[in-house]
C-alpha cells in the first residue's frame, strides 16, 4: 500500500495484511459515521453514525472519532489501518485540515498524528481522501458504475463534489476533466455552477416564488401538492443537465451517479434533466449505495491505492 512517511515527507511502501478489516470513516459537516470493512466483497460491518460533539476543539473531534472508531470495530482484532473521507480543502498528504468554513477547529490540525496516537498506531496507518472521491470509489467498487469504463461521481447539497474516474482509478487531469476533477466553481450563466445547483439554489428559487424560507427536505414534501415546490425541482433539473452538457461533452462518462441529500429527491428532477440532456447514451442514476459509498469508497481506497483500481505494477501485499 502507498502512504505518506510524514519523518520524509516522501510516499513509501508498508505491509497490509489484507485479511484484516479496514476502519473507515465518512466526515460530514454535521456528523460522522464509521463501519469496518473487508476487502473481499467490500462487506461493511455495522455502521455508527453519530452528530459532532458540542465542545468545538479538536481534541473533543479526536476524542469523538476514537469512540465511534472503537464502537465500529468492537470485537475484531487486527483492524490493520484506518481511511477517512473528508470534505476540502484538506492536505491529504500530510493529513492537515486546511478548513475555515466547516469545522474551523481542525483548521492546521495534524489529524493523521493525533488519530494514530489515540489508536495507537504508526502514523501511516490513518489516512485520507476527498469526500466526493470516495463517493464515486464506492460506486465504482460496488454500486451504480461497477464494471464502468467513464465514471463522474456528483454529490449535490449545501455544495457540488464532483470526482472523475477512468477503468476504475480517479483522475484529476486530462481530456475532458476539469482542474482536480471540481466543477463547483466552473462558470455557468454569469456565475458559477454552485450558484443554480446546490442546496442555496432551491431554497432561494422557492423563496422567490412564495415567500416562505423552507429546507430542502421540507420543499421536495410538498412537490406533490405545491405546484410552486415541483416547478422548483423541475428548474433545478434542467440548470443540472445544462452544466453538466457543457462540461462533461469531452469527457462522454458513461454514467454519472449522484450522491448527496439533493439526490434523495431524484425522482423530482432526473426526468427534467434527462430530458434536457436529449441524450439516451448519457445516463444520470442515483447512488446505489446512498450514505454507505463513501465508506466503501474509502476501503477501495485503503486497499487498492489512493486513486482506486489496484495498479497491476503495485505487489498486492508490497513490502
Amino acid at each position: 500500500m502507498l502512504v505518506s512517511d510524514n519523518a520524509t515527507n516522501r510516499e513509501t511502501f508498508v505491509t497490509v495484511d489484507l485479511k484484516f478489516p479496514v476502519l473507515v470513516f465518512d466526515i460530514g459537516g454535521s456528523h460522522v459515521a464509521a463501519s469496518i470493512c473487508f476487502e473481499n466483497s467490500y462487506r461493511l460491518g455495522p455502521v455508527v453514525s453519530a452528530l459532532h460533539p458540542p465542545e468545538h476543539t479538536s481534541d473533543a473531534f479526536v476524542d469523538f472519532l476514537y469512540s465511534l472508531g472503537t464502537k465500529a470495530s468492537a470485537g475484531l482484532e487486527g483492524v490493520s489501518g484506518a481511511e477517512l473521507a473528508i470534505p476540502g480543502p484538506f492536505d491529504f498528504k500530510n493529513g492537515v485540515s486546511q478548513m475555515r468554513h466547516k469545522l474551523p477547529y481542525l483548521y492546521g490540525v495534524n489529524l493523521r498524528q493525533l488519530l494514530a496516537a489515540r489508536f495507537g498506531w504508526q502514523p501511516a496507518s490513518v489516512r485520507f481522501l476527498l469526500d466526493s472521491a470516495a463517493f464515486l470509489l464506492g460506486e465504482v467498487a460496488a454500486g451504480a458504475a461497477q464494471g464502468v469504463s467513464r465514471a463522474v461521481g456528483i454529490t449535490l447539497g449545501t455544495g457540488v463534489g464532483s470526482a472523475f474516474a477512468i477503468d476504475g482509478r480517479l483522475v484529476t487531469e486530462g481530456r475532458g476533466v476539469p482542474s482536480g476533477g471540481e466543477i463547483w466553481n466552473l462558470p455557468y450563466e454569469g456565475g458559477i455552477i454552485e450558484d443554480f445547483v446546490s442546496t442555496r439554489a432551491i431554497q432561494k428559487n422557492y423563496q422567490n416564488q412564495t415567500g416562505v424560507t423552507a429546507e430542502v427536505a421540507q420543499i421536495a414534501e410538498r412537490a406533490a401538492n405545491d405546484p410552486h415546490a415541483a416547478a422548483v425541482f423541475t428548474e433545478f433539473g434542467r440548470h443540472f443537465a445544462r452544466a453538466l452538457r457543457g462540461i462533461l461533452s469531452e469527457f462522454a462518462p458513461q454514467v454519472v451517479v449522484l450522491g448527496g441529500g439533493i439526490s434523495r429527491s431524484a425522482h423530482l428532477f432526473l426526468p427534467a434533466a434527462q430530458a434536457e440532456l436529449k441524450d439516451p447514451n448519457f445516463r444520470l442514476l442515483p447512488s446505489a449505495l446512498k450514505d454507505s459509498a463513501p465508506l466503501v469508497g474509502a476501503a477501495a481506497a485503503w486497499f487498492n491505492g489512493p486513486h482506486g483500481a489496484r495498479d497491476s505494477s503495485m505487489p498486492a501485499n508490497p513490502a
